[in-house]
Order: C-alpha cells, then sequence, then structure tokens
C-alpha cells in the first residue's frame, strides 16, 4: 500500500524535525518540510503531497495558502491546519479557506496521525477537545452571514447604524451627518423594519449579533 506523503510548513525547526520523527511511520511519510507559507506553495508544485500539515501562525499569508492549494483543480492535497492558537475565528478562517482539519498542537501523537490519515480519506477532522466550540462558532458566524445578506441597508442606513452602536442620540448622529433629526427618526424605524427588532437597544444587540463593527470611515459620511 502506497504511503500518505505528507507535506510539513512550521516555522520552528525543531519542531518540524520532531514532527518529521513521530509521524514517519508505516503508511505516512514526510514528504518535504519547510519554515513559511511561501515556501510550501513552492515545494507543493514540485513535489505533490497529499497532506499538508500547515501552522497557521507561520510567516506569509497561510490563508491564501491554504485556500490556493485546497482549490487547485489538479490536486486533491488535503490542508490540515495545525497550531497552538486555540481561538474559534482562526479555526473558521482556516476551514472556510478550504482546510479539511484543524488540530491543536496540545494533541497526542496518536490525535495527528488518525487527523492525517481521516483528512487523507476525505474525511474532516477536529481536535476532540476542541471541536464543540469550532462547530458551535462555524453555525453562529453561517447564522451572521445569512442575517447580513437578508438585511441589506442604504449608505445612510448604515451609517445610523454604526452611530448608534457607538453609543451616540439621534441628535449627535443627525449632527455628524449633517442631516436632521427627523431624517435619523426615519431611517430608525427602517432599520428597525428590517432587523425585525422593536427598540434601539435591540437593534444594538441584533448588530452586534450580525458581526457587524460600530466603526465608521468619515470618507464615507456624506454630506
Amino acid at each position: 500500500m502506497a504511503r500518505i506523503q505528507v507535506g510539513l510548513a512550521d516555522d520552528h525547526p525543531v519542531l518540524r524535525c520532531g514532527i518529521e520523527a513521530i509521524i514517519n511511520v508505516d503508511d505516512i511519510e514526510v514528504a518535504w518540510s519547510c519554515g513559511n507559507a511561501d515556501d510550501a506553495l513552492k515545494l507543493q508544485d514540485g513535489s505533490k503531497a497529499d497532506v499538508i500539515i500547515m501552522d497557521i501562525s507561520m510567516p506569509g499569508d497561510v490563508i491564501r495558502a491554504i485556500s490556493r492549494i485546497a482549490t487547485a483543480s489538479d490536486s486533491g492535497t488535503k490542508v490540515l491546519a495545525f497550531t497552538a492558537v486555540t481561538g474559534v475565528d482562526y479555526a473558521i478562517a482556516a476551514l472556510e479557506a478550504g482546510a479539511a482539519g484543524y488540530v491543536l498542537k496540545g494533541s497526542t501523537v496518536e490525535e495527528l496521525r488518525d487527523a492525517i490519515r481521516s483528512v487523507n480519506a476525505g474525511e474532516s477532522y477536529i481536535s476532540p477537545s476542541f471541536a464543540a466550540e469550532v462547530i458551535t462558532g462555524m453555525r453562529t458566524a453561517s447564522l451572521r452571514r445569512k442575517t447580513r445578506q437578508a438585511c441589506k441597508f442604504s449608505v445612510r442606513e448604515e451609517q445610523v447604524l454604526r452611530l448608534l452602536m457607538q453609543g451616540q442620540t439621534n441628535k449627535e448622529i443627525a449632527d455628524v451627518l449633517a442631516i436632521s433629526d427627523k431624517t435619523v427618526k426615519h431611517h430608525m424605524t427602517i432599520i428597525m423594519q428590517k432587523m425585525h427588532v422593536r427598540n434601539r437597544i435591540e437593534v444594538v444587540l441584533a448588530a452586534q449579533q450580525m458581526g457587524l463593527s460600530a466603526d465608521i470611515e468619515p470618507a464615507r459620511i456624506r454630506h
């Protein structure tokens, strides 16, 4: 049986040597290793690996590299994000870019080997200790996207909404945007209707759940 060819991309040389030593077993073989995202892309072009173990915190645009490898039409290569970062946002970014798995560096040797075998077989793999958080985070992110897509705000409505999230009153919003209090109230009514909420507090809470930022670019304020 052919061994699973593995590419290893991590910016810590000692760690790379250690990982290579522990995952080289009967059915797994490290084909190449490197220390940054750009080199991973170059090495993959020259010597196709079945699975690439990629540290998402190493130098280079790792998310872009994951996406390029995952979407390559002539490649069945699977990317396994391997990191000490336990932030759900990082996991979601890697998985949405195309990573087939996400393994924490605190995992056991057998977990890492299982992850390699699983993604090579076309399955998904997330470290068991972290899986529930990631799944919940992905569901929340998906809900936010759907809600945001459903709520189409005009430029002015978005400005009013972001200023409201900053805690500004109708009068303060009117002053910033150089419009009347009455116009602000009109925009607020439309925003509440679109978001299916009843008051200003619910508007802010709904906006936060959608993942909207309170930041507003001065250049986008049209007088």
